[in-house]
């Protein structure tokens, strides 16, 4: 693992959408919410998406039996059934054997089944010519791939639900005549077949897009207790590392497994990790508390420029931090919901001249710290983030361009009084 990713285990310098590849803390449980499996709390979507999925069969079951005698060959149709519900049973058993996962060799199987299900229940009611008033099975298909949704990939179900789309409305096309009667009856059995999933990847989607977000603060949080100058939330991982190598070559000397003077290869292993370990010891003498909070997130590193040459971060008390980064949370907001192209510049610094008697009797000092946006307008600004800004110190607010800015005095212990 390199110091260089960010809580979700992303590169800072190479962030890719998808794929979460260190082992850290914050990446493993970044990668648990998006794997294919049902994770965090997602497993209670999935029973009762199944419990829906259960109860909607039984219905459509019962209807195709009271209207079994109009079907012209019904052994199609009594073949569907024995189909989807041999699937959904067996996935179901499947699911509960292995846990909540479900590979993707299953996962075409199944849909392959669902497919033959949709073409033998169109076969079956094909004569009648009125597909939404005696598809049974086809609509069942769409309930079935309700408890699919917390278990594979959105592309996937998304793919899914659209070629059940097409074959719903070709098949309506080609066998239904379209009058003022019958026209209800059609768009509401392919609505009942299709929003169902489309609802429900959608929730589970933004589901899991608000546990991201929410782990991803956390751990952003817990940069405000840290020293002035520290090592970064993922250089644990990686000291770790290094301290059992030095450990085991160490080791290897004191009982004789390594003969001294030390071969050429075990020579550059040691200097590796020598360099190393001192580069992580000066990393934590240059780097403050709020660079490892903007660059080892993967929603303030996107959004959020910091200017900070002399560190002056490191002198805000715990409170001011915490109001700081809450105030810079509720400023950005969701990226999904705030418009392209939204940003953030952090300045602090320089300190001003002292003013005040405490701050001319050397107590205190002033940190200037200016906030300047891009595409924050300031009425689109929350309550709750003049409320944070309060918690750093007195500030004053105007626009440039159409955005927010903001020039805070925050008023800072003294470091040549600790």
């Amino acid at each position: 693992m390199s110091i260089d990713e960010n809580t979700l285990g992303v590169p800072r310098h190479r962030r890719a959408p998808r794929g979460l590849p260190t082992s850290s803390t914050g990446a493993r449980s970044l990668r648990q919410a998006q794997q294919a499996g049902a994770t965090l709390g997602t497993g209670y979507l999935g029973m009762g998406a199944a419990a829906v999925a259960a109860v909607q069969a039984i219905y459509g079951l019962i209807f195709f039996l009271v209207h079994l005698s109009q079907y012209p060959v019904a052994a199609p149709a009594i073949v569907a059934w024995l189909i989807y519900l041999a699937a959904f049973i067996g996935s179901v058993t499947l699911v509960a054997i292995q846990g909540e996962r479900l590979t993707g060799p299953v996962m075409v199987i199944i849909c392959a089944a669902l497919l033959v299900v949709v073409i033998l229940d169109f076969v079956a009611i094909w004569k009648l010519h009125n597909v939404g008033a005696y598809a049974t099975a086809s609509v069942a298909v769409g309930f079935g791939l309700l408890p699919l949704v917390t278990l594979r990939p959105a592309r996937e179900l998304v793919i899914a639900t659209a070629a059940l789309f097409v074959l719903l409305v070709a098949a309506v096309v080609l066998t239904t005549p379209i009058d003022r009667i019958t026209f209800p009856q059609q768009v509401t059995v392919v609505a009942i077949a299709i929003l169902p999933p489309s609802i429900a990847i959608y929730a589970v989607q933004r589901f899991r897009r608000m546990i991201q977000i929410e782990l991803d603060r956390v751990l952003v949080q817990s940069t405000v207790t840290q020293p002035r100058f520290a090592v970064g939330m993922l250089a644990s991982d990686e000291l770790a590392r290094l301290d059992l190598a030095a450990e085991k070559l160490l080791d290897g000397v004191a009982i004789g497994e390594i003969a001294l003077p030390l071969e050429p290869h075990v020579a550059s292993t040691a200097s590796t990790l020598a360099t190393e370990l001192c580069l992580h010891l000066i990393e934590g003498r240059r780097e403050t508390w709020l660079y490892h909070a903007v660059t080892e997130s993967e929603y303030l590193g996107r959004a959020v420029k910091l200017a900070d040459p002399s560190s002056l971060a490191g002198l805000l008390t715990p409170e001011q931090r915490d109001g700081l980064l809450q105030a810079v949370w509720l400023l950005l907001g969701d990226r999904r919901t705030r418009a392209a192209g939204t940003s953030i510049t952090l300045t602090l610094g320089p300190i001003q001249t002292p003013t005040t008697i405490a701050s001319m009797a050397g107590r205190t000092i002033e940190v200037p710290i200016d906030v300047t946006s891009t595409g924050i307008r300031r009425n689109r600004v929350v309550p709750a983030t003049w409320n944070a800004l309060e918690r750093v110190g007195d500030f004053q607010t105007s626009t440039h361009q159409g955005s927010l800015r903001l020039a805070i005095r925050c008023s800072v212990e003294n470091p040549a009084d600790a």
